[in-house]
C-alpha cells in the first residue's frame, strides 16, 4: 500500500498519486456545495452569509492545522525515499508530540476569542450570532482536523494517497446526511451545518488510525522511537510550522480582503460565499496536483534522483497550465449558472455579485496553478521557510488592494484581489524554486 515515486514514468506516477488525492478533495468540496446549498435554500441567504462570513478565519486557524501536518509529512517522505525507516519512525513520534499540542493551544485560544474575532472581521449584526455559533462549533472540533491530517500526511508521505480518500469519502457522504438530520429534522440551523461537518471529520481520523494500525506497518512507532529527540522535534517543526504559518499568512490578507467585504452589506457577503465555495471546488486539481509535486519531491530528494525533481516540477507545472486555462473559461462564461446552485434566481442582487466574482476570477486561474505547483516543490525540497515568504507576499497584495482600492472601486476590487496576490506571489516562486534545485543539487553533491 506504499507507492516508491523515485521509478518509473514521472508523469504516469504524478498522476497516479493526484487521482486519488483529486477524488477526495472533490468530494470534500462538493460537500461544502452541498452543505452552502442546504444552507442557504433552507435557512436563506442571511444564514448562508453568517456561514461565510468567518471563512477567511476558518483559513487562518484549519490553514494552519492543515499545513503544519502536511509539513511533518516532508521528513516522512524524505526518510522514506532514503529508506531509513528508523529515522522515519522518530519523525513520526515527533510529529504526533507537535501536533497533540497544537491541538490544545489552538482548541483553546480560538474557542476564547472566537467573539472578539468575528468583531475584529466587521461581521454585520444582523447575521452575527449565527456566524459566532457556527465559528465556535468549527474551532471546538480543531482537535479532530489535526487528527485526520496528520495521518493523511503519513499515509501519503509513504506514497498512499488512496487511503485517505476512501475515508474522506466516507466522511464526506456521512457530512452530508448529518447535514440534512441536523437543519432539516432536528431543526439547529446553522449550528446543525457545523456539528455535522466536525463529526464527520471525527469520523474520518478514527477510520484512518485503525487502518494504519492493521495495515501499514512501516508507520507503526515501537518504544525504541518514543524517546524525545531535541534535533529531531525541532527539525519537524522547522518543516511543519512554516508551512502551517504560510496558510495562516495568506489567510490574514482574506480575512482583511473579508473584513472589507463584510463592510459592504450582507448581499455582497452572500454573493461573495457562493463564489468562493465555487472557487474552492475548482482548486482542489491545483491543490491535489501540488501534493503530490511536493512528495515526489521529497521522496527523490532523499533518493538524490535530482533529474526526476526537475522532470516532475515540469510535468506539474504543464498539468496546472492547462487545467488552469480550461476551468477559468468555464468560471467566466458559466460562473451565473453555478451561483444558482445556492440561491434561487429571485436573489438577482446576490447573482450578479457571485457571477462578477467569478468571471473576474476565472481570467487569472491558470496563474493560481503555478503558485501551488512551485510552493509545494519548493517545501517537498526541504525549504518550507522559503515558501512562507509567498505567503507574506500574497498577504500584503491583498492587504493593499482591501485598504487602498475597496473604498474608491467597492466590490470591484474585491473581484481583482486575489488575482494581484497570485501574480506578486509566482514573481517571487519561480526564481526562488530554480535557485534552491541548484543549491540542493551542489550541497548534496559536495557531501557525496
Amino acid at each position: 500500500m506504499t507507492r516508491d515515486l523515485t521509478e518509473g514514468s514521472c508523469l504516469k506516477q504524478i498522476l497516479l498519486f493526484t487521482a486519488p488525492l483529486l477524488v477526495g478533495n472533490l468530494l470534500q468540496q462538493t460537500y461544502n456545495l452541498v452543505d452552502a446549498a442546504i444552507v442557504g435554500r433552507c435557512l436563506g441567504t442571511d444564514a448562508l452569509a453568517a456561514v461565510g462570513a468567518s471563512s477567511s478565519v476558518q483559513f487562518l486557524v484549519l490553514g494552519f492545522c492543515i499545513g503544519s501536518c502536511a509539513g511533518f509529512g516532508i521528513p516522512i517522505a524524505q526518510r522514506f525515499g532514503a529508506k531509513d525507516y528508523s529515522a522515519m519512525r522518530r519523525y513520526i513520534f515527533h510529529s504526533i508530540l507537535l501536533t497533540a499540542l497544537f491541538a490544545v493551544v489552538l482548541t483553546s485560544v480560538c474557542a476564547l476569542l472566537c467573539p472578539n474575532i468575528l468583531h475584529m472581521m466587521s461581521t454585520p449584526e444582523d447575521i452575527f450570532s449565527g456566524a459566532y455559533i457556527y465559528l465556535l462549533i468549527i474551532f471546538l472540533g480543531i482537535p479532530f482536523t489535526l487528527l485526520y491530517n496528520l495521518e493523511a500526511a503519513m499515509l501519503r508521505a509513504v506514497g498512499d494517497s488512496k487511503t485517505p480518500f476512501v475515508f474522506l469519502a466516507i466522511s464526506t457522504m456521512t457530512n452530508i446526511g448529518l447535514d440534512l438530520l441536523c437543519i432539516l429534522v432536528f431543526r439547529w440551523g446553522v449550528a446543525g451545518a457545523a456539528i455535522a461537518t466536525i463529526t464527520a471529520q471525527a469520523l474520518s481520523g478514527i477510520l484512518c488510525f485503525f487502518f494504519i494500525r492493521k495495515h501499514q506497518e512501516v508507520l507503526h512507532i515501537g518504544p525504541a522511537d518514543c524517546r524525545f529527540d531535541r534535533n529531531c522535534c525541532l527539525s519537524a517543526l522547522t518543516m511543519g510550522a512554516p508551512m502551517g504559518l504560510q496558510f495562516s499568512i495568506t489567510a490574514i490578507g482574506s480575512m482583511v480582503m473579508q473584513s472589507a467585504n463584510n463592510g459592504l452589506g450582507s448581499v455582497y457577503v452572500s454573493g461573495f460565499t457562493a463564489g468562493a465555495r465555487l472557487k474552492q471546488f475548482t482548486l482542489c486539481p491545483f491543490d491535489a496536483l501540488a501534493t503530490a509535486v511536493c512528495t515526489f519531491c521529497g521522496q527523490n530528494l532523499g533518493a538524490k534522483r535530482f533529474d526526476r525533481i526537475k522532470q516532475g516540477i515540469r510535468v506539474g507545472v504543464a498539468v496546472a497550465l492547462t487545467y488552469g486555462i480550461a476551468i477559468g473559461l468555464v468560471l467566466i462564461f458559466g460562473g451565473r449558472v453555478l451561483s444558482v446552485l445556492f440561491m434561487s434566481r429571485s436573489q438577482v442582487a446576490v447573482l450578479d455579485a457571485s457571477a462578477k466574482y467569478l468571471r473576474y476570477l476565472g481570467c487569472m486561474y491558470w496563474m493560481l496553478g503555478l503558485l501551488n505547483v512551485f510552493r509545494l516543490a519548493i517545501q517537498g525540497l526541504g525549504y518550507s521557510g522559503r515558501a512562507v515568504f509567498a505567503g507574506v507576499i500574497e498577504m500584503a497584495a491583498r492587504t493593499f488592494v482591501s485598504l487602498v482600492f475597496v473604498p474608491i472601486y467597492g466590490y470591484t476590487a474585491i473581484c481583482c484581489a486575489d488575482q494581484v496576490a497570485w501574480t506578486a506571489a509566482v514573481m517571487y516562486l519561480i526564481p526562488m524554486c530554480l535557485h534552491l534545485l541548484k543549491k540542493v543539487e551542489r550541497e548534496v553533491g559536495k557531501r557525496m
